[in-house]
């Protein structure tokens, strides 16, 4: 495979050194609070599980994810990173990644639709044996366009909901080829990462690029996932009224159940001062909705890719569009109200100009089960078809005892009879 031209990080930045500087310096902060990727530092150095692994990862580039990459490659591995968003990726962090031996960067933040998919082609141009994804987008294009490298990776893993989605669709199509481990669907993803990271990190960074409260508002969340679960949590608890909308009955149900407001968003968008999409489905918030919005609503999106809002719709209604404030465009309708979109409908809690993300805490669960799996791939790969699979029971479990160590957690064990109880179906009355 030919050598890309695409250039990494530190040649698009006007002065890489400060920017080396501070980006280590947000790394060694997140380092502090991350006691899962802390102890598995020391086993990767010691046992280096990934040496002769060439590891292409396409992430949200910010420091709490560069501890993850620099983890995989102090285990042995060559790693190649580039963003999973164009807004996403921290210039900084990228430029202070790059400065490990064993890692490239190609991630910039703001680059357009080119430039994203370019920095693509630079990783794989590395020739992984592993990728590591957020969306599938990797995924995507080595099955696309480098059918020559499948059978040469060992298999990889999806960090989020939308890229699992992605990834089931493609293998029920019998389109893919080489094993990925859902990690978005583990335990130790699912239910801190996704429920108390995406509640908190979306909701924090909305409040800080509006200076505005959450409390008496009426709170709008598009879908009841786990991640509009956590959304739904967190503005309850900040005293907002909230109202759920939902396409599954059974969610619905859930939200009706847990004591929240659930309506179709037709009759939402009448009442919402914030909405929030969380669906990871496109056209949640369409014309229809806009035009019956009250003034100064807040839009945003939580939800992986910027389809969820439909700016193509409101751009089409708006008479004016402008910068209300820095990660805020105000889109003015006819009648004069305005509808004000945060961080161009992209991932609010990773785009907008002052987001950091999940918190540090979560996010290293999520990736001590990314590096467990990792790690699981290049031990035991052959232990896997193509396709997705769940993430081993034992590896997720693994991650959580560490985590239940580092608090000073102590928990119960089953015994001996308990366990055989609970294996046999001969017990009765």
């Amino acid at each position: 495979m030919s050598e890309s031209t695409y250039p990494p990080v530190t040649e698009h930045l006007s002065d890489p050194e400060t920017a080396r500087e501070e980006g280590r310096r947000k790394m060694d902060w997140a380092l502090q609070h991350m006691p899962i990727l802390n102890e598995l530092r020391e086993e990767f150095v010691d046992e280096r599980p990934l040496e002769g692994e060439t590891i292409a990862m396409a992430m949200h580039v910010e420091a709490k994810t560069a501890n993850l990459v620099e983890l995989l490659a102090d285990g042995g591995a060559e790693v190649a990173i580039t963003g999973c968003n164009p807004l996403s990726t921290h210039d900084d962090v990228s430029a202070a990644l790059n400065d490990h031996e064993a890692i490239t960067s190609y991630a910039v933040r703001g680059v357009d639709d080119e430039g994203y998919y370019d920095a693509m082609h630079a990783c794989l141009a590395h020739e992984p044996t592993i990728t590591v994804d957020d969306g599938m987008d990797m995924v995507k294009l080595v099955h696309e366009e480098y059918p020559e490298l499948i059978d040469s990776i060992l298999g990889g893993a999806e960090e989020t909901t939308t890229g699992v989605h992605r990834l089931r669709a493609m293998d029920d199509d019998g389109e893919l080829h080489y094993p990925v481990f859902a990690v978005n669907d583990t335990p130790m993803k699912r239910l801190f990462d996704n429920v108390h990271g995406t509640g908190e990190s979306s909701l924090a960074t909305i409040a800080m690029t509006t200076n505005l409260s959450f409390a008496g508002k009426n709170v709008v969340v598009g879908g009841f996932g786990y991640c509009g679960k956590g959304v739904a949590k967190k503005a309850s608890g900040q005293n907002a009224n909230v109202i759920v909308c939902e396409v599954d009955p059974r969610k619905a149900l859930e939200a009706h159940m847990e004591g929240y407001e659930v309506l179709p968003m037709r009759e939402a968008a009448k009442k919402g001062d914030v909405f929030v999409t969380t669906t990871g489905n496109r056209d949640v918030i369409t014309r229809e909705h806009f035009e019956v919005m009250q003034d100064g609503v807040l839009l945003a999106n939580a939800g992986h890719f910027d389809v969820e809002i439909n700016l193509a719709d409101l751009a089409d209604l708006a008479v004016d569009r402008f910068e209300a404030r820095d990660g805020v465009e105000g889109y003015e309708m006819p009648d004069g109200r305005v509808l004000n979109v945060l961080a161009e409908g992209r991932l609010v809690n990773l785009a907008a100009p002052i987001a950091l993300g999940h918190p540090v805490e979560v996010m290293d669960q999520s990736f001590g089960v990314q590096a467990v799996v990792v790690r699981e791939l290049a031990e035991n790969a052959d232990d896997y078809e193509a396709g997705v699979h769940d993430v081993p029971d034992d590896l997720d479990r693994e991650v959580a005892e560490i985590k239940l160590a580092a608090e000073g957690v102590a928990h119960d064990s089953l015994s001996e009879t308990q366990r055989e109880y609970m294996g046999s179906w001969e017990h009765g009355t």
